[in-house]
């Protein structure tokens, strides 16, 4: 006798159910949470996307805020730790 491809699936089917069958609400209900998970975020990313290929932004002018070679400049500090050779 030789085992087929739905062999297989029933063999697994029946281990299922008896060995896991306190298990398998919870693997079911975590299933679905994961898949709501997952459509949401889908979702997000799609929303996302349209805003950003429609080009209705301005850009924003950026600042840099902090940067060790300003401050060094201005204060006098510079990021080297006392005691380095350079």
């Amino acid at each position: 006798m030789r085992l087929e491809g739905w062999h297989i699936v029933i063999i697994v089917v029946l281990a299922l159910v008896l060995f896991a069958a306190p298990k398998l609400p919870s693997m079911a209900r975590s299933l679905g949470q994961s898949m709501r998970i997952f459509r949401s975020e889908v979702r997000e990313m799609k929303k996302d996307g349209s805003t950003d290929a429609s080009g209705d932004t301005e850009p924003v002018e950026g600042k840099v805020v902090g940067h060790p070679d300003q401050k060094s400049k201005n204060a006098g500090e510079t990021d080297v730790p006392p005691g380095t050779r350079l």
